[in-house]
Formats: structure tokens, C-alpha cells, sequence
């Protein structure tokens, strides 16, 4: 079975896609046991020592040549499907998310998420309809999950509940696979999404406060939990953290957490 069937298999299933910012990244994780990885924007943006969004009106500061460099860096370094954050497709017209879409067809990835907010506010529900029409046609008969997620709830002041749960269902019908509504910390919430919702849900974890659990989010019928740029920007508070140790006391406790030398020289030799 290809990578990209085996990550449409998975969605029949609750199971936990965590995201890599680069290739090094992708392989612990992959290593870790996941069966699917995806990429983050965040996590390659800051990467990069660009931010994840640029002012003014939320525009994209990495761009779509530079993101795709990284993604087809974690593609070709891992074995197990990627799922590719795409932004909101570079560009407003349906015609812009279909050529992202084809990029992430010869990028190897196994599926992709197109949002539906740019410029600071959602896009029209009938142009966000079309573009993920766009992406599905784009996609043919190739194996690709297509997600469609929308941020309604992410804005501020948040949109309602039920406006999330009908553009999601209405990106069923245009041809999305699975639905993703960031911004619900709620069980309760996210056990409404999940039978309002006509497909399966992707839910993030660590955007934001939350206690919720990938045991509580299986129990309520998640397909999917992806984690954003969490591990990224766990992994740079960790640099930040070391850096202060050593400039304030001059000791590198930090250093017991490492990986040893040897290990990762075996870890990343088997990818050579």
C-alpha cells in the first residue's frame, strides 16, 4: 500500500499526527512511531527566523517556493505519509489553491490542509466553497486527503459554533475528506463538531490553554489529532531556557535532556 493510501486508511481511526519543521525533526518523530507526520508553518517559519504571519493583514512571511523547499525536504526524509499545512493555498483565487495543490501532488505529500482565512478575516463563504472545489479538481484521480479547515473560532471576537460546523460541511460536499475547526479547547464543543460535522475531524492540541487529552478527544470520536507548531515552539523555549542558564549561571544542566551523539548519528545515518 502507498504512503498516500495508508494515510486515508487512518482516518477510519482516531490517530495522532504530530508536525515537523524540518527534516531532522520529521525523522525523531517518524522514529518516535507515529504512523503519519505533517508539516507546520510555524515551526518552518520560525525556523527560518521569520515569523509565522507577517503585518500587515496576516500575510504569509515564508513563501510558497521557500515552504515547499521544506516540505520536500521532510518527504524525502521520512517513509511513514506527510500532511502538508498549506496556508490558505497562496493565493485568494481557486486557480492559486489548485497550483498548490499540484505542488503537493510532486512534493510527495500524502495529503493537505487549505484554510479559509486570509487578509485578516474569512474569505466569502461561497469563494472558500469554490476553492476547495478548485483543490479537489486539482487533485484528479490522485491519492491525496484533502482537509479543509476553517477559523472562524480563531478570530476575534470568535465566530459562532455553528457557522464553523456549516462551512465544514459544506467543504464535505465540495470534495474536502477531512474537516479542521482550530480553536475549540471545549470537549463538550468538540464532541458537538464531531457529530455535526458530516467527515472526519481533525482537532489541534496545544493551541492555546487546553487539558484535553488524546484519550478524551478518542473517546468523543476525533479522527485526527495534529499538534501545530507546539513541539516547534516547545523545542525553542527549550533553546531560550539553556541560552539563559548559561548566560546567568553558567551551567549546563540542560544538557542531560540531549539525544547522545551516537544515537543520532544512527538515527539520521539510516536516511543517507
Amino acid at each position: 500500500m502507498g504512503r498516500s493510501a495508508a494515510f486515508r486508511d487512518l482516518h477510519d481511526r482516531t490517530f495522532v499526527m504530530p508536525n515537523a519543521w524540518d527534516a531532522g525533526s520529521a525523522i525523531v518523530l517518524a522514529e518516535a512511531g507515529f504512523a503519519a507526520i505533517a508539516t507546520t508553518s510555524a515551526g518552518i517559519a520560525f525556523s527560518l527566523g521569520k515569523a509565522d504571519h507577517g503585518i500587515p493583514q496576516h500575510a504569509t512571511a515564508v513563501s510558497r517556493g521557500e515552504m515547499f523547499d521544506r516540505i520536500r525536504q521532510i518527504t524525502a526524509a521520512v517513509d511513514v505519509p506527510v500532511n502538508g499545512d498549506l496556508e490558505a493555498g497562496y493565493g485568494d483565487a481557486p486557480e492559486a489553491v489548485a497550483e498548490t495543490i499540484r505542488l503537493a501532488l510532486d512534493a510527495g505529500l500524502a495529503g493537505g490542509n487549505i484554510e479559509d482565512f486570509a487578509g485578516g478575516s474569512l474569505y466569502d463563504e461561497e469563494l472558500a466553497v469554490e476553492r476547495i472545489a478548485a483543490a479537489r479538481e486539482a487533485i484528479g484521480r490522485h491519492d491525496f486527503v484533502l482537509t479543509a479547515r476553517t477559523d472562524g473560532l480563531l478570530l476575534r471576537p470568535p465566530g459562532e459554533l455553528a457557522d464553523s460546523i456549516r462551512r465544514a460541511n459544506r467543504y464535505r460536499e465540495a470534495g474536502a475528506d477531512c474537516l479542521y475547526v482550530p480553536g475549540v479547547n471545549e470537549l463538550d464543543a468538540v464532541a458537538t463538531l464531531a457529530r455535526e460535522i458530516d467527515g472526519p475531524l481533525n482537532v489541534v492540541m496545544g493551541l492555546g490553554a487546553t487539558s484535553l487529552t488524546v484519550a478524551a478527544l478518542r473517546s468523543v470520536g476525533v479522527a485526527r489529532i495534529s499538534l501545530g507548531g507546539s513541539i516547534a515552539r516547545a523545542a525553542l523555549g527549550f533553546v531560550r531556557e539553556s541560552a539563559r542558564e548559561l548566560r546567568d549561571s553558567g551551567t549546563i544542566t540542560f544538557a542531560h535532556q540531549q539525544i547522545p551523539q551516537t544515537e543520532l548519528n544512527e538515527l539520521f545515518a539510516r536516511r543517507a
